[in-house]
């Protein structure tokens, strides 16, 4: 695959459609990865109704194992993604397989991130997602936030995401927070 281009940080009004490419990713990324594949979520901004976000497919794949997600490596490329390994990210990857595709313009489409369904990474997005769905004040927040930094930081990709991650830590808390509340005792 070519050099990913340098990409401004956009941020794009929610489409609907997202939901709809999601769902086809799905169903490609299950059946090549039928074998180990456990459970596939949308997360992100794209995952939350109504949120501008970059428009960019973020995919979360739960494998029973881990160990398993270098046999998902060539089913990916097959499918158009690359795989991008920790050594060429400017940030840990945290137990996780990264790969990302891009559109016919070179610019990112989608991101998939593949887990064991069981790890950190794997709850901490979901308890994110749900919680920005479920309180859309909070989405809102993170909204603004992201346009501001978008603004602040239209060329540093880095610059933007580190500038959302406390943001992100503190709804991640509240979320943990919420559930554990809500969990019989």
């Amino acid at each position: 695959m070519a050099p990913q281009p340098a990409e401004d940080v956009v941020i794009v009004p929610y489409d609907a459609i997202w939901a709809g490419i999601f769902r086809f990713e799905r169903r490609r990324i299950r059946e090549a990865l039928l074998p180990w594949v456990q459970e596939i979520e949308h997360i992100g901004s794209t995952s939350v109704a109504g949120l501008a976000a970059k428009p960019i497919i973020d995919i979360l794949v739960g494998l029973r194992r881990l160990e398993d997600a270098r046999e998902c490596i060539p089913r990916m490329e097959a499918l158009g993604y690359e795989y991008v390994p920790e050594s060429k990210l400017h940030r840990p990857l945290e137990g996780r397989q990264f790969f990302r595709r891009v559109d016919e313009k070179g610019l990112r489409s989608h991101h998939v991130h593949i887990v064991a369904v069981t790890s950190e990474f794997w709850e901490r997005e979901i308890l994110f997602r749900d919680y920005l769905r479920w309180h859309p004040h909070v989405a809102r927040q993170y909204e603004q936030l992201k346009r501001d930094l978008a603004v602040r930081f239209r060329t540093d990709r880095d610059a933007y995401t580190d500038g959302k991650s406390a943001f992100i830590r503190t709804v991640q808390d509240m979320a943990r927070e919420e559930r554990d509340k809500k969990k019989p005792r």
